[in-house]
């Protein structure tokens, strides 16, 4: 029974994420969404750190970061405990692209919740905060 929630859950969410997405028209690959997502939650990560994060391949995680840095999204700094190795960290700009993506996927997504009761808000409201209770920040580490 709460394996079938759980599932549930992630099977909603994912479609909820894509169908917002999709509706938005963007062409912007969700890729870098989920990069910036993972390195504002979690903090600087190094790029094997992240492409493992990401679940994409380093190298594709290389291409993706180059395209980054130049529209400056993201930069790197040194790694204190490597002083040969280096962190990615999100800039401002990129925090701001990654707010005001996540604005227009909910302003996007409106029309479709417009008709819910309070209870129902409620209801998701109570959802959203379970999850961030659960889901914080580092979760990738908890799940390690």
């Amino acid at each position: 029974m709460q394996s079938a929630i759980l599932e549930a859950l992630l099977v909603s969410s994912h479609r909820l994420t894509r169908v917002a997405a999709q509706a938005t028209g963007s062409t912007t690959p969700s890729a870098q969404w989920r990069t910036l997502s993972i390195l504002e939650t979690d903090g600087p990560m190094r790029i094997g750190e992240l492409a493992a994060a990401s679940r994409v391949t380093q190298p594709g995680m290389t291409r993706l970061l180059a395209t980054m840095v130049e529209e400056e999204l993201v930069s790197r700094i040194a790694d204190r405990e490597d002083s040969r190795a280096w962190l990615v960290v999100v800039t401002k700009k990129g925090a701001a692209a990654l707010a005001a993506w996540r604005a227009q996927l909910a302003e996007t997504m409106a029309p479709w919740f417009g008709e819910l009761t309070a209870e129902e808000w409620a209801t998701l409201a109570a959802t959203a905060e379970l999850l961030e209770s659960r889901l914080g920040a580092n979760s990738a580490a908890v799940a390690s």
